[in-house]
């Protein structure tokens, strides 16, 4: 007798390892956040060579989230643990560099606290939402986390005082559509949860 689909479904997830190459990206970049945080606050926080090596650090950290979830969808390695573990870890690094620059005084501290908060609540609705299905990211949810590392990463590097209106611009852009993903996040949590709950 087939099994019914949602038998096969569960049964193929319960397979997929969770000690892969996929996850393994994601827990380095978990590890490179206090190195990236280091190299930032080295020499004060000012001196261009620690600087370029923050970055350094940050592109790398950056790229392993490229390609952990491309790793996950092209060998079959999606995991629940990676579906969590994933936005906890860009939330991670983002956070460090937020709250990094504010701390330098090179961002404000609202930017920092705006994207904060909903990156918390965001985490938060998907733990509340967990025992009746995981939310993935969306594609505003990575335009969102796209444009986060973009204007991080310029923000960063000791890049002449010229191009600094262009990086606040960026940033402004990176908050309306981090508020505008966070809103869809709540209405995606609350549907599964009032659909598991009939």
């Amino acid at each position: 007798m087939t099994p019914p689909a949602e038998a096969l479904t569960v049964g193929s997830t319960e397979r997929v390892p969770v000690v892969n190459i996929a996850n393994a990206l994601t827990v380095v970049r978990l590890m490179l956040v206090p190195v990236f945080l280091v190299a930032l606050f080295t020499a004060g926080g000012h001196e261009p060579g620690w600087r370029w090596i923050a970055f350094g650090v940050f592109a790398l950290a950056a790229l392993t989230d490229r390609f952990d979830g491309e790793f996950a969808r092209r060998w079959d390695l999606v995991t629940d643990f990676g579906k969590i573990a994933d936005p906890i870890a860009d939330k991670a690094l983002v956070g460090a560099a937020l709250i990094g620059l504010s701390v330098l005084g090179e961002l404000g501290w609202w930017v920092t606290l705006v994207i904060a908060v909903r990156e918390l609540g965001v985490t938060a609705l998907r733990f509340w939402v967990l025992r009746h299905g995981v939310i993935p990211a969306s594609r505003g949810g990575k335009l969102k986390t796209a444009l986060q590392t973009l204007a991080l990463g310029l923000a960063i590097m000791p890049l002449p005082a010229v191009l600094q209106p262009a990086i606040a611009l960026l940033f402004l852009l990176a908050v309306v559509v981090t508020v505008v993903t966070g809103l869809d996040y709540v209405a995606q949590a609350v549907r599964l949860r009032r659909a598991a709950l009939r």
